[in-house]
């Protein structure tokens, strides 16, 4: 059953004109960079349809359980937004961000009351740019670091998200309610985060496009942690250009989260994307990562092929990872949970009812005392594990291995030793039948995206093709800070791509026809 909350006027009076007539001249760059388009989206009636697609496919119907909440009135504001950067344009927020008008719940029972009133930084860049925040998007229950036997897309507070493309399929996670929300046409556009895989896997499955900035492009500060290493959120859109305008909109420095001041942006990440040309362009091919699969080979053979007609030259590499990276990440996102999870928890306001979770153990007790509803289908094993590291010394050392051998001695030097400018990869194989009772059913041997991940790199992911109906995508990967390129590349691709995409069923799996 899917929680649904809605903001009716005679509860927030003001919400409206609050956002109508916030200060502009905070944002004078992001107005400066982010041209208005020539002719302005009918903001009322995209955002009035969007909330009938939620109330008829997610509500009802095939019960997506993509959106936790909506703003029944958001129409009304994106008509006061028309004459800034974004017009209007609605978007919808993974609920472990913060939103002043919603809880930020992470999924989790124990986060219910969580009404914070805040704004994520981000979200007020986006706020200030015109875009419109329609609503909560539901994810993995902490964005599927509890357990290591889950089912992504389920949370205690939003059911089990399911794929719009079959509806008996899984959305992957944790970004799993913004993947499926945007396939299924619910905004234009929506915010996911990602530790690992978890805004690329969503997209790629659910067919649309997700881009994970570089770590620090984007503020993390009021957005339920898992990593300070690792964490960032980014963009989940139809088209990577769409990807670019949301990317300008909510990128910015802030200085509670450090590692923003040291991140080399570009003030306009959709310039140039129309004209970008691959002719010429050095391209590695990550051979040993397409996986087992002839179907998904003959897929990317076809990216391949569009991507040689549109000027690349491919080049193919044999590469295995130096699994020592994945054993030192684990225990990176181990001790920074219990860590930034703390520091989370110690600044939220204190709930109506004094039940105010202050710490990881304060979690793992909530969840143990309400075992019916949260741990029914998995545990918390990862939870009491991260409690019990501890050791700082040891932290630190797995740290600094792991963003080395991922950085430098993994992307950059794959990118440097066969002089190539991206990296591309199948991300994720079609999408698995969702199993509450036995979790997740990925096939590892598909994809490269940790090193991006664990290194802080960025990571694009844009639709090429079908099997059997079901979406997958091809990464795009670059070297650290090379987040606008990354972009211009796979809006080039997007161009020359010849596969066809399916559209979403909303119904079950069935074989695709001959």
């Amino acid at each position: 059953m899917t929680h649904r909350t809605t903001i009716r006027p005679a509860a927030r009076p003001a919400l409206a004109l609050l956002l109508a007539t916030a200060p502009i001249a905070s944002f004078a760059q992001t107005s400066e960079t982010l041209a208005i388009a020539e002719t302005a989206p009918a903001a009322i009636a995209d955002t009035a349809a969007q909330i009938e697609r939620i109330r008829t496919l997610d509500d009802a119907g095939p019960m997506l359980n993509a959106v936790i909440a909506y703003n029944p009135d958001a129409a009304a504001i994106a008509a006061t937004m028309t004459e800034r950067p974004l017009q209007g344009r609605t978007v919808l927020v993974k609920d472990n961000i913060e939103t002043r008008e919603f809880p930020t719940t992470a999924g989790s029972l124990a986060l219910k009351d969580n009404m914070t009133g805040r704004d994520a930084p981000m979200i007020a860049n986006l706020r200030r740019a015109g875009g419109v925040v329609l609503g909560k998007t539901n994810l993995s229950e902490w964005a599927n670091i509890r357990s290591d036997n889950s089912t992504s897309g389920w949370s205690a507070v939003g059911g089990l998200t399911r794929n719009p493309h079959a509806i008996d399929r899984n959305t992957c996670g944790s970004s799993s309610g913004s993947g499926a929300a945007i396939a299924a046409g619910f905004a234009w556009a929506a915010i996911g985060t990602e530790t690992n895989g978890s805004i690329t896997c969503p997209a790629s499955i659910n067919g649309i496009v997700g881009f994970k900035p570089s770590v620090g492009i984007v503020s993390r500060t009021h957005v339920v942690p898992i990593s300070s290493t690792q964490d960032t959120a980014g963009p989940m859109t139809r088209t990577v250009y769409d990807a670019a305008l949301l990317l300008t909109a909510i990128a910015g420095e802030d200085a509670a989260d450090p590692v923003t001041l040291e991140a080399q942006r570009v003030a306009d990440y959709t310039a140039g994307l129309d004209t970008y040309s691959l002719k010429g362009v050095r391209i590695g091919v990550m051979r040993d990562q397409v996986g087992n699969r002839d179907d998904l080979k003959a897929v990317f053979g076809t990216a391949l092929a569009d991507l040689e007609r549109a000027g690349a030259v491919l080049v193919d590499i044999s590469f295995q990872p130096d699994r020592q990276m994945f054993g030192d990440s684990f225990t990176v996102l181990m001790f920074e949970l219990r860590e930034e999870m703390g520091k989370y928890l110690g600044s939220i306001p204190a709930f109506p009812e004094g039940n105010t979770p202050r710490s990881l153990a304060d979690l793992i007790a909530f969840n143990k005392a309400h075992a019916d509803e949260e741990m029914r289908w998995f545990g918390q094993e990862l939870f009491e594990q991260a409690e019990t590291t501890t050791d700082r010394e040891a932290y630190e050392k797995a740290r600094a291995n792991a963003v080395r051998i991922a950085g430098q001695e993994t992307l950059d030097k794959l990118l440097a030793d066969n002089d190539v400018q991206f990296l591309v990869v199948p991300t994720r194989g079609p999408s698995w039948v969702s199993d509450l009772v036995n979790g997740d059913n990925f096939n590892g041997s598909v994809g490269f995206g940790s090193p991006s991940a664990i290194a802080g790199y960025p990571h694009l992911t844009v639709p090429m093709g079908a099997i059997e109906g079901l979406p997958v995508g091809l990464s795009i990967l670059g070297a650290k800070w090379d987040d606008h390129a990354v972009l211009k590349a796979g809006a080039a691709y997007e161009k020359a791509r010849t596969a066809k995409l399916p559209a979403p069923s909303f119904e079950r799996w069935k074989p695709a026809e001959r």
